[in-house]
């Protein structure tokens, strides 16, 4: 498969390197890899799914007024990419409870939990701040025998770590083939054989009713399916929400507030939020 190299130049690179990674894989980009300078992040993307109008709207209109941004494409050689970024990829150590890693990382075993992610691209490998965040809300919360739900799952870490703590039934659906596949083969990696991954979005959502819901996906998405949630979360359920910048909490929060959810707390990395809430 042939790729295209989209070089950006990001100044200041912190915070922004993480925020352009999360953009540039929505726009289509499955790998990405530090540049030579600070400031550089290359990102790439199967030529045929390269549309030049999408990155330019996305690169020469930025939303992010505070942020000096320029960009370069070329193609690259033929090569095995996925090998390639997989050799960049490290593991991920959250709360010294939860050790992700691919299967070419040495274990350790001795951690609460060891999760075993084949990262091919899908989002959900705990690297980004929001991922590790719902990690972490989730090694805090007693998930023994409740009903869960991943939304927008990816890897599918998220529901592999509540089936690891005991909760049951789990589901987790994603829109996109790629990693929904990869949620597949994740499962399998970590025994998790009763774990129920499905590829869609919120209009799978029927009669099936859950204790906990998770959705990391992004602002707009999540503003448009609460009220779908909330339809499918038995009294006192909780849902976990991130993929959203501080400046998008109180949206989110006026949105399940007026959809019968009470906000509890939320956490910031890097200018990104998951937030707790539950249902009246």
């Amino acid at each position: 498969m042939k790729y295209l190299e989209i070089k950006l130049q990001i100044t200041p690179s912190d915070p922004w390197k993480e925020v352009y990674t999360s953009l540039m894989a929505d726009a289509g980009c499955d790998s990405f890899m530090d540049g030579d300078s600070e400031n550089e992040l290359l990102c790439y993307i199967p030529e045929k799914d390269y549309q030049e109008d999408v990155f330019k709207d996305l690169l020469e209109n930025p939303e992010f007024p505070e942020v000096m941004l320029s960009w370069s494409v070329a193609p690259m050689e033929d090569k095995d990419w996925n090998a390639a970024w997989e050799a960049n990829y490290e593991p991920v150590l959250i709360d010294g409870k939860c050790y992700i890693r691919a299967p070419f990382h040495t274990p350790m075993p001795k951690t609460e939990y060891e999760i075993v992610i084949e990262p091919k691209m899908s989002f959900g490998t705990a690297h980004h701040a929001t991922t590790a965040q719902m990690v972490s809300y989730l090694l805090e919360t007693d998930v023994r025998g409740k009903a869960v739900l991943d939304m927008g799952a990816g890897t599918g870490v998220l529901a592999i770590l509540a089936t690891m703590k005991g909760a049951n039934p789990v589901t987790a659906i994603d829109n996109d083939e790629w990693a929904y596949r990869n949620g597949l083969e994740n499962a399998q990696h970590n025994h998790c054989e009763k774990l129920k991954v499905l590829l869609g979005d919120a209009s799978l959502l029927g009669e099936d009713r859950y204790d906990i819901i998770l959705a990391n996906i992004n602002r707009n998405i999540l503003l448009q399916d609460i009220p779908q949630y909330v339809q499918c979360m038995n009294d006192g359920a909780l849902l976990f929400l991130s993929g959203f910048y501080e400046e998008d909490l109180p949206a989110l929060r006026y949105c399940c507030a007026t959809n019968g959810l009470r906000y509890l707390d939320h956490k910031v990395k890097d200018k990104w939020v998951a937030a707790r809430f539950e249902r009246i």
